[in-house]
């Protein structure tokens, strides 16, 4: 079942039948035929984590690597060593006991401790409400993965109480590429750096500002600076750090072109999807907003509420959707609730004024921001 769906997931990605496979274990030939898959070959996981990440096309020369495999039970860590694209496993140690698994574990259990502080009540040992706070700290792990805050709401967990808590992580990862292409998963990493001291917010109310300053010998210097802590990291690049050789280059100049169009579309899709989630966050936040909180009504509340629980429920189960399947959602939910929140704010056209990106349809920056466009200025 897993992998048939796996298929499907990548049959819609490519936009083409699969019919042969490369799986790693524990997968097996048997569970391929069953999925409808030609197996070629089966492979071990830390090789496997290394192509995910094109390191056997980014990597020519002789290169040790320590891979980090963070499974859902437990926790690999091995170090390949790598020449020409072949993989060879030098050495593995395992923690059978540390996974995914035990993030949840952890989550839960704050959770249910800070429910039994906040209200005086111990929910631990009612199965439902401990089910449903599972399930969000699943989802609450998995948008930590590529986002700094996360808010956790769950109405009526228990006799009736709403849980609200948000998570956050106290930095953020700067990454530096170079390459034709848009993505950077096709892209070359020169190097990276962290910059902590972010205070806990909302979603699109911290700001950064990241600056690039190449001098005439070609070294680049790139820093980050938390606005309103005024916390900055920076690093420096040299014509020698993480560069791709001129056969490199002129390959990878040659993929872009080829691929450009491919880029061009998985762009605006990604571009679709982070419009409709940015329309959907702005929608909570005008319904938590307490200037609202006697002028909408109680039909038109549950309105909005509906629509926000049914986009919520779409891109759980949609997310390799489309570009025009994004931008239909995004009319849907404008439809419902445009009308609403125009009779709200009918001077405004329609937009809460301080709320990032307006509402609906987000975009735009935070009021009292940045603009969102790249200033590159030459130094001498």
């Amino acid at each position: 079942m897993v992998l048939t769906k796996m298929k499907e997931i990548a049959e819609a990605y490519l936009g083409k039948t699969i019919t042969n496979a490369v799986f790693t274990v524990p997968a097996n030939k048997d569970a391929g035929t069953i999925a409808g898959l030609n197996v070629f070959r089966i492979i071990n996981e830390p090789t496997a984590d290394a192509i995910a990440y094109s390191l056997d096309k980014k990597v020519r020369a002789e290169r040790n690597m320590l891979i980090f495999d963070l499974g859902g039970g437990t926790f690999d860590v091995p170090i390949l060593n790598t020449e020409d694209g072949i993989f060879e496993a030098k050495s593995t140690a395992r923690d059978t006991h540390l996974g995914e698994e035990d993030f949840d574990n952890r989550m839960v259990n704050c959770f249910i401790a800070e429910f039994k502080h906040k209200h005086k009540k111990d929910i631990s040992e009612n199965k439902r409400a401990v089910r449903r706070l599972r399930t969000a700290c699943e989802r609450a792990k998995s948008t930590l993965s590529s986002s700094t805050h996360v808010s956790t709401e769950i109405d009526s967990l228990s006799e009736g109480i709403n849980f609200y808590t948000s998570s956050t992580h106290p930095g953020v990862l700067i990454q530096v590429y170079e390459s034709e292409h848009t993505m950077t998963k096709d892209d070359n990493l020169l190097d990276k750096f962290e910059l902590t001291g972010i205070p806990p917010a909302l979603r699109g109310v911290p700001q950064i500002e990241v600056t690039f300053d190449t001098d005439a010998n070609g070294i680049l210097n790139v820093s980050a600076v938390v606005k309103s802590t005024r916390k900055k990291n920076k690093i420096t690049i040299t014509n020698d750090k993480g560069h791709l050789s001129k056969e490199d280059i002129e390959h990878m100049v040659q993929e872009a072109e080829k691929y450009k169009a491919e880029d061009k579309k998985q762009r605006d899709k990604v571009s679709s999807k982070n419009s409709l989630d940015s329309c959907e966050f702005n929608m909570k936040v005008t319904l938590k907003d307490e200037k609202i909180q006697g002028k909408i009504n109680d039909e038109d509340k549950q309105k909005i509420l509906h629509e926000y629980n049914e986009i919520i429920n779409w891109l759980n189960k949609n997310q390799t959707a489309e570009k025009e399947e994004f931008e239909h959602q995004q009319k849907e939910l404008e439809k419902v609730c445009n009308p609403i929140i125009t009779k709200l704010y009918p001077s405004a056209g329609g937009k809460p004024g301080g709320m990032p990106g307006g509402f609906p349809g987000g975009g735009a920056p935070p009021s009292g921001g940045a603009s969102s466009g790249l200033t590159i200025e030459e130094v001498d």
